[in-house]
């Protein structure tokens, strides 16, 4: 008994002990400083401080800065993002106690980046798609602009001993604008920077005419450069000529020109803005035209989100009849592989028929009774005959080894339609065995459709047409099921059921079928490198 109780004391001693260091663990606070994350917050700081050096009011670049870099750096590491920026206010604001006093100091330094933090968190909660990307970023940017500098306002003006300004509502102006001209410059190129592993499906016929556009907006920002200080309006003219490769790039790329084009617009005229050296300095004539530029990147995000919605739209479309016809095409060649098999034990039925029947013909003959053996051996053949014909109609076994034409002229279908006396001795050119079995069979069914359809539904007589041969990189046939009477027209009930019933299967294989006048053309291709041709084993 005291071994029982003992071995029970144990057993909840150590249930406590693990219990204890599980709760413990769970409200362990554990941070480990990466050196990875120190160097970010040193290069972030020093990005602010040496941006600001080159920022007005109507272009404050710290913003842009701020916005890109939460981006662009995983959340894990925003931290060290949030250290940087302390570091920056510390040698920017510090200085600044004695006149604006230590609330405005701290509030105003500690609180701007988690608020840009909250925005962009909550836009990243939700992934754009590739269509809807131009719109994400503007409302990003819209939001980042209007809640940060807002906040830092607020603070400003409510913390600060001395009166605001008259022009409260100018200074209001030029500091929200000048932070989304600043974010909507760099956020599109950051947010593209982060896709940079992402299939872009940028075609290489376009490689040429991409960097050409943009040289052509290199060459007018050091236009800009170049242009005098008091020249607002060649300034003017250089920007609206470098928005014309700017809206190349959209219409070329989407959304992803328009994130190249807008930094290509605003960084250089931004650099050819007259400045006295200080963030408040402010150029009137400059200022129209960056309220310009602003409301051109707006229109190249949105313009280029709509080029990319419908271009993914048609490449979904695209893609989607893609894979329509493959499972279309292997719907077809699994059914003829089904049809071959039958009619290969359809013809070795035949055989066993035909030895049968020989067998009794030779015992017949033995025993003498030969106007008997030759009647039953007649009506052997012929039947044989048309066995084989309808045999040929499940599947052409022939085609394979003497080809479309051959399989054409001696198979079953020529037979049908030689007793209608309505379709004349086809008119077969070129050499079928450039084309593979598949292209083959599908041109063989088509044509025997085509012609029963005729027969079917138009009077008079009909004519078959066909071309093999060569067009570029193209191997192909081009078939003609027309009727006799060129001044009789195809009903339009003809013309409708013609569509209908040839163009599936023709289509599948890249064709396509054509009702004009008196005739039906199908047209089937397929490109050289697609092609095996084949080699008869006998003609």
């Amino acid at each position: 008994m005291d071994s029982v109780h003992y071995r029970v004391g144990g057993s909840l001693a150590m249930a406590r002990e693990a219990f204890l260091d599980r709760l413990k663990n769970a409200f362990e606070v554990s941070f480990r400083i990466r050196p990875v994350g120190l160097a970010l917050a040193a290069v972030y700081a020093a990005s602010c401080l040496v941006s600001r050096q080159f920022s007005l009011d109507q272009f404050f670049l710290p913003a842009g800065i701020r916005a890109a870099a939460l981006l662009i750096v995983p959340m894990r590491l925003w931290p060290y993002l949030l250290l940087g920026e302390y570091i920056y206010f510390a040698k920017l604001r510090l200085p600044m106690i004695d006149t604006y006093g230590l609330d405005w100091v701290i509030l105003a330094s500690t609180l701007l980046m988690p608020m840009a933090m909250l925005v962009i968190y909550l836009h990243r909660m939700r992934t754009p798609s590739e269509a809807a990307t131009g719109l994400w970023l503007l409302s990003l940017s819209f939001c980042t602009a209007l809640f940060v500098p807002g906040l830092n306002l607020g603070i400003s003006y409510a913390l600060w001993t001395n009166p605001p300004p008259s022009n409260l509502l100018d200074a209001v102006d030029r500091a929200i604008f000048g932070h989304f001209a600043a974010i909507i410059t760099l956020v599109p190129l950051a947010f593209l920077w982060g896709l940079r592993h992402a299939d872009p499906s940028w075609r290489t016929r376009l490689v040429a005419p991409t960097a050409v556009a943009i040289l052509l907006m290199l060459i007018m920002g050091l236009g800009m450069q170049l242009t005098g200080s008091s020249a607002h309006v060649a300034r003017t003219h250089l920007v609206l000529i470098a928005a014309l490769p700017a809206i190349a790039l959209t219409f070329m790329h989407g959304w992803r020109g328009a994130a190249i084009a807008i930094p290509l617009l605003n960084l250089p005229l931004h650099a050819a803005t007259p400045s006295t050296g200080l963030p408040s300095s402010f150029d009137l004539g400059t200022f129209a035209t960056q309220q310009n530029m602003a409301v051109m990147s707006v229109a190249l995000l949105a313009l280029g989100s709509s080029i990319s919605y419908h271009h993914q739209r048609a490449r979904s479309r695209g893609l989607a009849e893609e894979t329509t016809l493959r499972l279309t095409r292997s719907s077809h060649q699994t059914s003829e592989r089904e049809l071959r098999e039958r009619a290969i034990r359809l013809k070795h039925l035949s055989e066993g028929m035909d030895s049968s029947l020989s067998e009794m013909v030779s015992w017949l003959k033995s025993q003498g009774h030969h106007a008997v053996a030759n009647s039953l051996n007649h009506a052997s053949s012929v039947h044989s005959r048309l066995f084989r014909e309808q045999a040929s109609l499940v599947y052409p076994t022939g085609l394979e080894q003497v080809g479309l034409y051959v399989a054409l002229q001696g198979g079953g279908a020529y037979g049908i339609w030689s007793n209608t006396h309505r379709v004349n001795r086809p008119r077969l050119t070129g050499n079928p065995f450039i084309l593979n079995v598949d292209l083959q069979l599908v041109i063989y069914r088509t044509l025997i459709e085509a012609v029963s359809l005729l027969l079917e539904l138009e009077a008079g007589q009909i004519c078959v047409r066909t071309r093999c041969g060569t067009a570029g990189s193209r191997r192909g046939i081009v078939a003609v099921v027309a009727l006799l009477d060129r001044g009789c027209a195809l009903s339009t009930d003809t013309t409708h059921q013609a569509v209908e019933r040839l163009s599936g299967r023709i289509q599948a294989y890249g064709g396509a079928v054509h009702c004009r006048s008196n005739r039906l053309r199908l047209a089937v291709y397929d490109s050289i490198s697609s092609v095996q041709p084949q080699i008869p084993t006998s003609a």
